[in-house]
């Protein structure tokens, strides 16, 4: 019995020690896949992934969102979709965001969209002696990746977006929350935005937190149940990392995300401007790709499928997956859809 009690105390112990050197662990690796840079504009770089074996013409070019590192996009190895994609036989380009500063508190999504992705694409065609491209959005980079392709005069093959919020009309948050931001919302942004000018990633990090804390903090929970588990641990070290890992945001982006999509939704309504020129979704005409997942708590499908009516696209297909807006990503389901998908629309090299 005092053996069994021994032994007890002893993975009980081992078990609190993990937990605790886990969760003050350093950052995890990140971005696994072979990669060079071959295009940099202020804190933003274009990052080449060759194909292992190339069989494709069409590039493949990833937008991500603006608040979260998009390595979680080449999360590990076997859970990565740009690894999927390369070992596939796509060349894949990635626009990394980088950590914007106070310098850059004044660049708006027009910005985003007209002065860095249309560059990052020209630069992806380029460098890739390509004709075409495939524009592939993930999250608010879907966002950016419609805006981008309602007004693009680059060639555009194919279009993909997932867990993309198009339709603000239903906010992914509680209802009160949402009427207080679209009342007296501007004027507290206002109040933020002349305090820091770019809003910092731990603020970035609470405005979310505040929608989403079960999300957020039940892994801890979890991870204490499972510290004995090198290889869970492993995984949720990583997972938790990209998860906190949020950067900071310019003013001038968040106060063009709360007024002119949050509050006035002139995406879906035909409004939107950049640089005054209309991004009319009517516009894109291209084959596309929306992707939804099912059990997303933070992108509700209603906010993604308006965009299917809003195209004059005759290629279109829509897809809701059985499963979570991250997970949509790290299950393999995004990768396999993608290859599938795409393949079928990307010129094969003889």
């Amino acid at each position: 019995m005092a053996t069994t009690n021994t032994l007890e105390y002893k993975n009980e112990l081992k078990r609190w020690s993990n937990f605790i050197k886990t969760v003050n662990a350093p950052e995890p690796r990140k971005d696994f896949t072979p990669r060079q840079a071959v295009w940099k504009k202020n804190k933003a770089t274009l990052y080449h992934y060759p194909a292992v074996n190339k069989k494709y013409a069409v590039p493949v070019f990833f937008v991500y969102s603006l608040i979260n590192r998009p390595n979680i996009l080449d999360f590990a190895p076997g859970s990565s979709v740009i690894e999927g994609l390369v070992n596939s036989g796509y060349d894949v380009y990635l626009l990394d965001w980088g950590i914007p500063e106070y310098e850059d508190k004044d660049l708006t999504i027009e910005d985003y969209v007209d002065h860095y992705i249309r560059n990052a694409v020209k630069r992806a065609i380029r460098h890739a002696g390509a004709k075409e491209i495939s524009v592939v959005g993930y999250c608010l980079g879907g966002t950016l990746a419609a805006m981008y392709a309602a007004i693009a005069e680059e060639p555009i093959k194919n279009l993909v977006v997932a867990t993309v919020p198009i339709d603000y009309t239903e906010a992914a948050m509680p209802d009160k929350w949402a009427e207080s931001l679209r009342s007296d919302g501007s004027n507290q942004l206002e109040g933020l935005v002349d305090a820091y000018g770019t809003i910092p990633a731990d603020v970035v990090e609470n405005m979310f937190l505040s929608i989403t804390t079960p999300v957020y903090y039940s892994p801890y929970v979890l991870l204490l149940s499972r510290a004995d588990d090198e290889v869970f641990v492993e995984k949720w070290h990583r997972m938790n990392s990209w998860t906190k890992g949020h950067v900071p945001l310019t003013g001038g982006a968040l106060k063009q995300l709360n007024e002119d999509l949050h509050k006035e939704n002139k995406l879906i309504k035909g409004f939107f401007t950049i640089h005054g020129k209309k991004a009319d979704l009517a516009n894109i005409d291209m084959s596309l790709l929306a992707v939804s997942a099912k059990y997303d708590h933070l992108i509700p499908e209603s906010q993604s499928l308006p965009l299917m009516e809003a195209v004059a696209s005759e290629d279109k297909t829509y897809m809701l997956v059985e499963t979570g807006h991250v997970a949509l990503a790290l299950s393999g389901k995004f990768t396999a859809i993608l290859t599938e998908w795409l393949s079928e629309r990307s010129k094969k090299i003889e």
